[in-house]
């Protein structure tokens, strides 16, 4: 009788000694990330999980109280130094070592199982312990959410990346991490500069010559410009030239009205949300002084989100970016 007794009493060590290490390792707001999303292993934790403290001193106390009657057993069973380095090999491997080891690595698996018997033995030493976790919240404050900043973000998904057990394949990655990256960019990055923008004169016929022009460069919107070209008055949107009547100018069809311009120092994320604003899908881009550098397109912004270059089919360049370089 006396060793059965022996060995609940090291199975309960182990057992408060495996949850401390287990529960006090889930991050909070790991647990909650994880309930959000259905884990009916993570509800069930956070339940017990959600006072750390209060957790901290129930299991705390269990141990403590298991060990010294677990020594005071062997100490009646044993003598001297053996009693010693029994209690001792048998608490430290299998009431600590083991099963600390164990719930570690299964905390949640295997923790989710024994919360009942977590919550009744919170009831059993809350007298003691509610008084104990209020002080120490008061001392050292309750526990704090985890908040990641973008750059450990960033590590997490290149991790996944690196993981063969992600569930994120190559495209998700990519565009995760483009997604936040593109807010610190600057327009100047991603613009096309002024020497590779198709522009025309608002007074301009649109005649057969300029007409196979415009259809050769593959663009939809062309910048339209008033005597000079730095002078950009609007835009001649592609769609407008269908059915178009002979004898006609440029003056009498583009558009005026959606004129957007940026600052080449302007962040990409303010540049998505004036395209949004204003429901355009151009924006001409001039530095302090009010000078035309060239353009920047919605196409340009989706591109940095995804990580990648969009061309279609009229396009005769993937990045003319790399154009304009090599002209200079």
């Amino acid at each position: 009788m006396e060793y059965l007794i022996i060995i609940i009493l090291i199975f309960f060590s182990a057992l408060f000694s495996g949850l401390t290490i287990g529960f006090l390792g889930l991050d909070k707001t790991e647990l909650e990330r994880k309930k959000k999303i259905g884990d009916k292993r993570a509800s069930k934790i956070s339940q017990v999980r959600k006072n750390g403290n209060l957790l901290l001193v129930v299991l705390l106390l269990g141990n403590v109280i298991v060990n010294s009657v677990l020594a005071v057993f062997l100490g009646d069973k044993f003598s001297g130094i053996i009693a010693v380095l029994i209690s001792t090999g048998l608490i430290v491997v299998f009431g600590e070592i083991v099963p600390q080891a164990i719930f570690y690595r299964h905390a949640l698996s295997i923790g989710y199982y024994f919360v009942p018997l977590v919550k009744f033995f919170t009831f059993i030493f809350y007298p003691i312990a509610w008084p104990i976790a209020k002080l120490l919240d008061k001392i050292l404050g309750k526990e704090e959410d985890t908040i990641w900043s973008k750059k450990e973000i960033k590590e997490i998904i290149k991790y996944h990346e690196d993981s063969q057990d992600s569930d994120l394949d190559q495209d998700e990655e990519d565009i995760l991490l483009g997604a936040l990256s593109f807010s610190e960019k600057k327009v100047k990055k991603i613009m096309t500069p002024k020497n590779v923008v198709f522009t025309v004169e608002e007074n301009a016929f649109l005649d057969n010559e300029l007409l196979a022009k415009i259809k050769k460069t593959g663009f939809t919107r062309v910048p339209v410009f008033r005597e000079r070209e730095d002078n950009i008055v609007g835009v001649l949107n592609i769609k407008s030239l269908i059915n178009l009547q002979e004898g006609r100018k440029v003056y009498d069809i583009y558009d005026r009205h959606k004129i957007s311009e940026v600052l080449e120092d302007d962040k990409l994320d303010d540049l998505l949300n004036s395209f949004i604003r204003k429901k355009s899908h151009i924006a001409f881009v001039k530095n302090i002084h009010g000078t035309f550098l060239g353009i920047v397109t919605m196409e340009d912004v989706i591109e940095e989100i995804i990580s990648k270059e969009i061309v279609d089919e009229t396009d005769q360049y993937e990045d003319m970016r790399e154009v304009s370089r090599k002209l200079n």
